[in-house]
C-alpha cells in the first residue's frame, strides 16, 4: 500500500510531517533528542532563549485545569550563551529542523541574542516570541497592537537573516491586522497562537493559585479558540501560518490545516504522551486517505471558500 505523503513546506523549509514541537515542552536531556523520541516530528522549537539567564516565576508554575493545563513558568532559561554552550550541539545534531524560540525583550537585547545565535549556526529558523503571558514588561505586550508588533519584527529583521517565524498572542483584539503588520515587516511565517490568559483558585488556601494571579491556559480547552484565530489570520496574510493551541489528535491537525495552516505546533499533548506526534500522524494519514487525497499538503485551505 502506498504510504501517505506527510511532508509540508513552510517557506523554503521542508518538514517530514506537519507536527512541530511547541516551545517550552521538549526537555534538553540527551535521550529526548534521539530518532526514537523524535519519531513523526517535523521540527522542534527550543525552550525560550533570552539574552541573560532567567530564574522564572516564583510559586506554583503548573496547574491542571478542565481539559487542559495552566502554566506560569516565566521564561526560565540559561541565557543565549548558556544555550549555545550547553544545548545547541545536541539540538543542531538531532536530524530535525531546530527552531530557536527567542524572547522579545528590549530591542538591543533581542538583537544581541539573535546575533549570537546567527554566529553559532545550526538553527533552521528563529521564532520571535511576542506573546508570552507570564512575564512583565515584555512578552505579549509586544504583540497586542499592530505598531509594537511591527516594531519588534523590524528590529529582529535588522539582525536575523534566516527564516523568521513570529509567535502571536491571542490577547490581541484584532489578530488579522496584527498579522498583516508582522507580514509587512518581513516575517516568513506566523505561529497562531500562544496560551490564553486565565487564572486558577487554590480553594485550600483561599487565594489565586499563581503568584502573578494570571497564567497561560493550554490544551484541548483552547482548541476551538485557536482554530478560529487561525481561520482569521489565514484569511488576512499570504505567508504560511502554523496553527498552535490545543492540538491533540490527527483530526485537530487536519482541522487547522483545512482552515489554512501549513503545519501545527503541539505542546500540552506531549506532557501526556511523549509519542503524541506519532499518534497524530497515524490518524492524520487515515484522514488524508478518507478525503481521497494523496498528500497531507492538499488539506491546506481545503475548507476555505
Amino acid at each position: 500500500m502506498k504510504r501517505t505523503d506527510l511532508t509540508v513546506t513552510i517557506g523554503s523549509m521542508e518538514l517530514e510531517t506537519p507536527v512541530v514541537v511547541a516551545s517550552g515542552v521538549w526537555p534538553y536531556e540527551p535521550e529526548f533528542w534521539s530518532s526514537e523520541k523524535l519519531e513523526a516530528i517535523g521540527a522542534v522549537c527550543t525552550k525560550a532563549i533570552s539574552l541573560h539567564a532567567r530564574r522564572g516565576n516564583n510559586g506554583v508554575r503548573v496547574w491542571e485545569s478542565t481539559a487542559g493545563m495552566m502554566n506560569s513558568i516565566g521564561l526560565q532559561n540559561v541565557g543565549v550563551q548558556g544555550f549555545i554552550d550547553r544545548y545547541l550541539p545536541r539540538v543542531a545534531a538531532c536530524g530535525k529542523p531546530a527552531i530557536a524560540n527567542v524572547v522579545m525583550e528590549r530591542e538591543f537585547e533581542t538583537e544581541e541574542t539573535l546575533a549570537r545565535l546567527q554566529d553559532a549556526g545550526g538553527i533552521a529558523a528563529a521564532e520571535l516570541n511576542i506573546s508570552c503571558p507570564n512575564v512583565d514588561g515584555d512578552g505579549m505586550a509586544w504583540g497586542v497592537e499592530c505598531g509594537s508588533a511591527a516594531q519588534a519584527v523590524r528590529a529582529t529583521r535588522k539582525i536575523w537573516k534566516g527564516p523568521l517565524w513570529v509567535k502571536m498572542t491571542p490577547q490581541s483584539p484584532d489578530p488579522a491586522s496584527v498579522a498583516k503588520a508582522i507580514e509587512a515587516e518581513g516575517a516568513d511565517a506566523l505561529v497562531v497562537a500562544n496560551t490564553w490568559l486565565g487564572m486558577a483558585m487554590d480553594m485550600a488556601k483561599g487565594k489565586p493559585a499563581f503568584d502573578r494571579v494570571v497564567a497561560g491556559l493550554s490544551g484541548p480547552a483552547v482548541f476551538p479558540l485557536a482554530l478560529r484565530m487561525v481561520w482569521q489570520v489565514c484569511g488576512a496574510v499570504k505567508i504560511p501560518v502554523i496553527g498552535c493551541g490545543g492540538v491533540t489528535t490527527g483530526e485537530d491537525c487536519a482541522a487547522m490545516m483545512m482552515a489554512g495552516a501549513a503545519a501545527v505546533e503541539v505542546g500540552t499533548a506531549f506532557f501526556r504522551d511523549v509519542k503524541a506526534g506519532a499518534a497524530i500522524c497515524r490518524d492524520l494519514a487515515e484522514i488524508v486517505k478518507t478525503q481521497k487525497l494523496e498528500r497531507v499538503s492538499e488539506l491546506v485551505g481545503k475548507a476555505r471558500p
